[in-house]
């Protein structure tokens, strides 16, 4: 009996992989379609401007010149900070949640983090203008003050600056990392932990020694997933971040982007050419996130080996 149904399997197995393999095409097609229409777009503006609009600073509608350089700047400036602190944050929580905190607890605290991480951008934008943008103005300029002659506290601000971005990207991407940090850790098996433990190792030991080293594929691939959410966020960066062209050191200044300089001016693009460096902006966010990605599956692939 199990022999006459053997080859329904087979068959049922053979249609899933064709449905898999052409999932897998027609999203590789829908990248390149993606890609051309973003090159073929942005020509206008790279053939007017050259190298130019990758190296300039000016970005003026009025007089036509449109420049690349402060947008991507800010993009990676923000982006980078926020990975920068949110990655040991993230493995704090995780380890928190994991080895310290009993399972009751630890498990409504995931869920409560799960939650944060499903909040709206706009949402989390509204807060960051009203609570947010207020508080470095009144509460944490005056601190870093003290601290002016590093630069990146140097000047005033008004609270929509780098610094208040930053915070905002933190908030967006400290859960997505700690929801893959927290399921990384929950599968590293007991009877590494416990052989350490039996040697006398302590807990700090035995998260450095054998959950880190273990999961450390798993915590690079939080990264790539969290820094390519804080380079592509846009609305809620839009409503904290100033949307001045800036290219400086001070967290205090205000920025922009490039996803909040699309947002903000492409309803607004009056001429070809105008439209034409907002595509290319996106063009040029869609090949930093295709590097990103890229550049981290060499290295997972490399760890994995």
């Amino acid at each position: 009996m199990n022999e006459r149904k053997l080859p329904r399997f087979l068959k049922l197995d053979d249609w899933l992989g064709y449905l898999s393999l052409l999932a897998s095409v027609a999203l590789i097609i829908l990248v390149l379609i993606l890609f051309y229409e973003l090159a073929i777009q942005s020509l206008q503006a790279l053939k007017t401007f050259g190298i130019s609009f990758f190296t300039g600073t000016e970005w003026n509608p009025v007089k036509g010149v449109f420049s690349a350089l402060p947008f991507i700047y800010g993009t990676l400036f923000t982006s980078t900070l926020a990975i920068l602190v949110a990655f040991p944050i993230s493995i704090g929580i995780a380890i928190v949640l994991t080895e310290i905190l009993p399972r009751n607890i630890a498990e409504i605290l995931s869920t409560i983090i799960e939650l944060i991480a499903a909040i709206p951008s706009v949402v989390i934008g509204l807060w960051g203008i009203f609570y947010l943008a207020p508080m470095v103005r009144d509460s944490l300029a005056p601190i870093l003050s003290t601290l002016s002659f590093i630069p990146l506290f140097q000047g005033r601000t008004f609270g929509y600056s780098y610094l208040t971005a930053t915070l905002v990207l933190i908030l967006m991407i400290t859960p997505i990392s700690t929801s893959v940090y927290n399921e990384a850790f929950k599968y590293v098996p007991n009877d590494l932990k416990e052989a350490m433990y039996a040697l006398g190792a302590t807990r700090y030991e035995v998260v450095r020694k054998v959950i880190i080293p273990y999961t450390k594929s798993s915590l690079l691939a939080g990264i790539i997933l969290a820094y390519g959410r804080a380079i592509g966020e846009t609305l809620a960066v839009t409503m904290v971040i100033g949307n001045k062209p800036n290219i400086t050191l001070s967290l205090l200044a205000p920025g922009y982007t490039m996803a909040s300089v699309i947002a903000n001016e492409f309803l607004e693009a009056t001429n070809t050419l105008y439209v034409s460096s907002l595509v290319a902006l996106g063009f040029i966010l869609l090949i930093i996130s295709l590097l990103v990605n890229y550049i981290g599956g060499v290295i997972l692939r490399r760890l994995e080996k």
